[in-house]
């Protein structure tokens, strides 16, 4: 069953009610106001903003004797309210509720507005009485404004040898922001609290490194595997909290990565894909919410198949739980690909693979949009956009990896998919084309880049793929503007491998198309680059990967003009090095060859490189590596 929320909009972005009555502490507050409610006799809900619904989903009301619902809109009057008739709140006078509870924030205005229409002896509440203190919010004032919640859910695992270790930079200071802070409240996987602490950050942009290993030594914890709740205090510009994320083990062969959980439950998450012989997945569940997930709420469907088998397991409030794909559908093997219906209870979950001798990685599934409609004006966009929509991709070198593509619908829209791949050498010319043909949704069909060549070389070594629409397949009324796909890396020496996932933008020119080309910071076109790298010589052995790619919808400039700035962990720049990444072809270097290692040394403890470019968008991966032992791989992200 999924839950009746608003999480975001596309057009409206993230929705801060759900994060304020979800939040950890409130979720406390909320139990004590509900438990004196429930003995306090009859109660009237006020519901002037639309908040009911979500207060109702997040939280248990059955304790409380509910005797009237009252709204303000006129054309509410008359709806089914938690099984009550909506009244209007012009009758509130004649209630027998000893108690009427408000269901807003910043409820001051409304609370004045009927404070003269309560019955003798009634006592008036809002949800004012649970909401954070003010040491803990951005701006008091407005109490819903989306930077009083600028959180996050992390996962965070330290047993058996194996660690995790997040990885972000305090890119708010780059917004102004001052004396910032994160909250942060560790959960075991039924829900427990196991630490409450806080982290100031330095006003610089400051590296940040929450290492599991560390938290369990100072909190003096046993192994544990659970849920990070991240809140940033102070923020500005943005209202989430992005990182990267490690697992790293004792044996050197544990290495992987993955990336931030996205913020707002959705309902569908796809990209899942099935175990290969050989393998198992475990497909991590995390409760974003205070309210249980009931058994069998949460499923899976093979993607582009109607059946759905529900999951019979219960994940308490923001508890977690390890699941198995293979024992809802144990006949199925990669390439095969599911899809979850996840109701929006959870935020964008993590999946690991074992492949035996610890060759463990991990990765995540992607939202899987809802609000799109096939569009045949894209592909008469395209006309002018050239390429349009490109999804590049790194080829590791083909003497080394094998380097794989699967196409995965993410949208519901999405039943046709007329698309190709296009393999670049690194100084960006075209080396093969791989033409799907038209995929129907319940297609999975994977490519190996080397295979794809069918006979051409890579003269580099190395290079990238673009998956982008073939609209001369047909189909051209099939496209939504919401082209993904998984990538999966395999070393022939250790065995050992990676999987990341991504979405298709338009890159590198000055038309633009409904939001395209995509820019983090202001309207589009998106033409510049501001990308994060974090580092991974804190570990021992380790060196940092980075993939940087050009992709151009139309021709652009000849190189970029990239600079690389080591940043050390209290934000301050160490050292500068150009890089030049043709257009249409890509880079793929190590933090060793571009720095010297005595200025490595000094951004050891959170340091980062900034990877800035203002003459062109490059879209990045990171990775970590361990010379012939073991290897990880993720997109970048940007602020």
């Amino acid at each position: 069953m999924a839950l009746k929320i608003d999480t975001f909009s596309n057009q409206v972005g993230g929705f801060s009610f759900f994060k304020a009555v979800g939040h950890p502490l409130t979720a406390e507050g909320m139990d004590a106001l509900l438990a004196g409610l429930a003995t306090a006799g009859p109660v009237a809900l006020y519901d002037p903003m639309g908040h009911l619904g979500t207060l109702a989903e997040l939280h248990d009301l059955s304790a409380l004797t509910i005797c009237d619902v009252f709204v303000q809109a006129v054309e509410r009057i008359g709806e089914d309210i938690l099984g009550h008739i909506a009244r209007p709140v012009t009758e509130l006078a004649s209630t027998k509720a000893r108690t009427v509870l408000i269901v807003g924030f910043d409820a001051g205005r409304a609370a004045d507005h009927i404070r003269h229409l309560l019955p003798a002896g009634a006592e008036l509440l809002t949800l004012d009485a649970v909401r954070l203190p003010d040491a803990l919010l951005t701006n008091p004032r407005k109490y819903l404004d989306p930077l009083n919640f600028a959180t996050n859910h992390a996962f965070l695992r330290d047993e058996d040898g194996r660690h995790t270790r997040l990885v972000t930079a305090n890119y708010w200071t780059g917004y102004g922001a001052k004396g910032l802070r994160l909250w942060m409240r560790l959960f075991d996987t039924d829900g427990g609290v196991l630490a409450t602490w806080e982290q100031p950050l330095d006003d610089g942009v400051s590296g940040i490194v929450l290492d599991s290993a560390e938290i369990r030594e100072r909190f003096g914890l046993d192994a544990f595997a659970g849920t990070l709740f991240i809140h940033a205090i102070g923020a500005r510009g943005h209202d989430v909290v992005k990182y990267a994320v490690d697992t790293y083990g004792d044996d050197d062969g544990e290495l992987s990565c993955t990336h931030d959980a996205n913020a707002w439950p959705a309902d569908l998450y796809a990209g899942l894909p099935a175990a290969k012989d050989g393998e198992r997945v475990t497909l991590w569940l995390q409760n974003a919410h205070p309210t249980p997930v009931p058994a069998g709420a949460i499923g899976l469907n093979r993607m582009g198949r109607d059946e759905i088998r529900p999951f019979g397991t219960a994940i308490p409030g923001f508890g977690c739980r390890a699941l198995d794909p293979a024992a809802l559908f144990p006949d199925e093997r990669w390439p095969a690909q599911f899809e979850l219906q996840a109701g929006k209870h959870v935020v964008r979950p993590r999946y690991e693979i074992q492949a035996g001798n610890r060759r463990n990685r991990i990765a995540h599934v992607n939202v899987e949009r809802v609000d799109l409609k096939a569009d045949p004006k894209i592909a008469e966009a395209s006309r002018h956009l050239g390429k349009g929509w490109i999804l590049p991709a790194p080829i590791l070198p083909l003497a080394r990896y094998r380097s794989f593509a699967l196409p995965t619908p993410m949208s519901t829209a999405q039943a046709r998919l007329p698309v190709q791949a296009v393999i670049y050498d690194a100084d960006g010319t075209e080396a093969a084309r791989h033409r799907f043909g038209i995929l129907a949704r319940n297609d999975s069909v994977a490519i190996e880049a080397g295979e794809a060549l069918n006979g051409a070389t890579l003269p580099s070594g190395y290079g990238h793929l673009e998956l982008i629409y073939d609209f001369e397949a047909g189909a051209d009324d099939a496209a939504d503007g919401w082209l993904h796909g998984l990538f999966r890396y395999e070393d022939r020496e250790t065995g050992h491998a990676a999987d990341t996932s991504f979405g298709a933008h338009v890159f590198n020119g000055l038309l633009t198309f409904r939001g395209e080309p995509q820019s983090y910071g202001g309207p589009p076109p998106g033409l510049s680059t501001r990308l994060f790298l974090r580092l991974g010589h804190d570990l021992d052995a380790v060196d940092t990967l980075c993939h940087l790619i050009y992709p151009a919808s139309t021709p652009w400039h000849a190189t970029s003009s990239t600079e690389l700035v080591l940043t050390a962990a209290d934000g301050a720049e160490i050292a500068h090095t150009p890089l030049a990444v043709p257009c249409g072809g890509s880079r793929l270097w190590r933090a060793s060859e571009m720095f010297k290692q005595h200025d490595l040394d000094r951004a050891k403890g959170g340091g980062y490189v900034l990877i800035r470019d203002t003459t062109c968008r490059l879209f990045g991966y990171h990775g970590l590596i361990r010379d012939g032992v073991a290897f990880s791989l993720d997109h970048m992200f940007g602020f």
